[in-house]
């Protein structure tokens, strides 16, 4: 019992610390939609908090509830909405964090490249690639619509538990389909993803070169915003793929191994949603802007002012 209220605490901590920089960023970037400073990755940036704070709602907050003993808290249509919108959720954080990573890699690539034909023309053109991203992610999700509320079930009827919505057995040709279908998706837009992450590392690695052959000139070099909002995404990149793999290994070892391990059990629901909680804060930290926003507001200018002073709100 101590146990479980002791969880229950660091997962509302958890989410609520994570809802809480999530806001905060997702407010920043609204500023920007509709103007005429908005660029493209403002947009994604805003659909990848956007996403964080639904996977945050239908994951954090209902095993936060969960792990103080509340179980039969969903009815059925409440499990297959909550469980639905959250792995909905996770396969659109894998794909929006990869669409990122690649329209970064676009910006940052030489004006003769011609990668650069691909760049959108303006942030609106992103939009149809986001939603036909909800399109997938909803189709290749549909297979979890076969929840119910634990209340409804027995023990000898339940295939797998989440806390507080169980799965029904399915059939196993059923199961395989949906299977490769996540796999398929998580192989590409991670593909996709550490293929435009070695791009932008070649690119950076040729500017600290240029760097330094102009320090050796005793030439003042000013690191341009296109560096750093690169690197932030690429630390970004390095977050998302330390959650994604260490989820996996651990559902591995909890799969194939014959004893409960309960510690590994809440690392594994912690982890799932993990970089929905660290993501903002990366953001917030690597772009150095709150301290200045505080400050410029202090001194009378408005947010949006205050925001272009941010690094990562000034690419091209």
């Amino acid at each position: 019992m101590g146990f479980n209220f002791v969880k229950g605490v660091i997962f509302f901590f958890l989410t609520g610390l994570g809802m809480t920089g999530n806001i905060f960023v997702f407010m920043n970037c609204t500023c920007f939609i509709g103007g005429t400073k908005m660029k493209s990755t403002h947009f994604i940036l805003t659909h990848l908090v956007f996403t964080n704070i639904i996977l945050l709602l239908s994951k954090g907050i209902p095993r936060t509830i969960a792990a103080f003993g509340f179980r039969n808290f969903l009815s059925d249509t409440g499990c297959k909405v909550v469980v639905y919108l959250g792995r909905v959720a996770q396969g659109l954080s894998i794909c929006t964090s990869s669409l990122l990573t690649v329209v970064q890699a676009i910006t940052m690539s030489p004006r003769h490249s011609a990668w650069r034909r691909a760049q959108p023309r303006s942030a609106w053109h992103v939009l149809p690639l986001l939603l036909s991203l909800w399109g997938l992610n909803a189709m290749v999700s549909m297979n979890l619509l076969y929840i119910v509320s634990s209340s409804n079930m027995t023990s000898s009827q339940i295939s797998k538990s989440d806390v507080y919505c169980d799965f029904l057995p399915k059939s196993q040709k059923v199961n395989w389909i949906f299977l490769t279908l996540l796999a398929l998706r998580d192989t590409v837009f991670q593909g996709l993803m550490g293929g435009a992450s070695v791009y932008l590392v070649t690119l950076l690695h040729k500017h600290h070169q240029r760097v330094l052959h102009l320090q050796k000139s005793k030439v003042v070099c000013k690191t341009p915003h296109e560096i750093k909002a690169a690197q932030s995404v690429l630390l970004l990149m390095l977050c998302f793929l330390f959650f994604y793999w260490t989820d996996c290994f651990t559902s591995l070892y909890l799969a194939f191994s014959f004893k409960s391990d309960s510690i590994t059990i809440n690392l594994q629901e912690f982890l799932t949603f993990g970089y929905a909680i660290l993501s903002p804060f990366v953001l917030i930290h690597r772009d150095g802007f709150q301290a200045k926003c505080w400050h410029a507001l202090q001194g009378g200018k408005t947010l949006r002012n205050c925001l272009l002073h941010s690094p990562f709100y000034r690419w091209k």
